[in-house]
């Protein structure tokens, strides 16, 4: 009899792990303990039911597991699905954690003086130059993008450019650093992401995984 090999789930490091944890407790994926030891070197680790291990990436690495088929299923940032719009995966669950939006922010004074909506050409350092351009080119306007990875907020502080497209939560980060939000272009959660060859192949087991964090989703809803 053949030994069917248990599906992979891509989990991202960081800060929303921990909003993850307890919807894939609910959903009934229990990992073992070394997951949650900071300390440990280890990607890839089982779980309590044999039919799913997780591998633990960063966060903008999930879609790219996924969607080459080295993970079947995958907890990503819709702003990484966004980014990359892989035609290889399906996002079939939003999972209302891991809120935040994207958005684009600038100095205080500039905001004081600008109406978005007159922007021709922009400058914009971000870490999501496709999504930036695509929002920008739909109302015509040219935006050339500086690929950053982190410490965006410096950006317009040290002349880079003027403005930048990030994540913003609270928005702390931006105040700290003399900015603010000038336009929001997404609301962003985390979703619950498949990779469609994997669903064609296995559609039973992954439509259970899908229907079990739908379930879990749509408690936190009517909560």
């Amino acid at each position: 009899m053949k030994i069917q090999k248990p599906l992979v789930l891509a989990i991202p490091k960081g800060r929303i792990l921990s909003d993850v944890a307890p919807l894939m407790a609910s959903a009934g994926i229990e990992p073992e303990d070394d997951f949650f030891n900071e300390s440990s070197r280890r990607l890839q680790f089982s779980t309590k039911d044999p039919s799913i291990d997780l591998i633990r990436v960063r966060s903008f690495d999930t879609a790219t597991f996924l969607a080459f088929g080295a993970a079947h299923l995958a907890i990503c940032g819709s702003d990484v699905l966004m980014e990359f719009d892989h035609s290889e995966i399906y996002s079939p669950v939003d999972l209302k954690v891991g809120k935040c939006r994207l958005s684009v922010a600038g100095p205080k004074e500039l905001a004081a003086t600008e109406d978005p909506m007159q922007w021709s050409h922009l400058r914009i350092a971000t870490k999501y130059p496709n999504i930036t351009k695509r929002y920008f080119a739909a109302r015509g306007v040219q935006a050339e993008c500086i690929k950053l990875n982190g410490a965006m907020e410096l950006a317009p502080r040290l002349g880079l450019c003027r403005r930048i497209v990030d994540l913003v939560s609270s928005g702390a980060t931006l105040t700290a650093n003399g900015l603010v939000e000038m336009e929001k272009i997404s609301e962003i959660s985390a979703r619950l992401a498949v990779n469609r060859a994997a669903f064609k192949t296995n559609p039973q087991t992954i439509n259970m995984w899908i229907d079990r964090f739908k379930e879990v989703s749509d408690g936190i809803e009517d909560k």
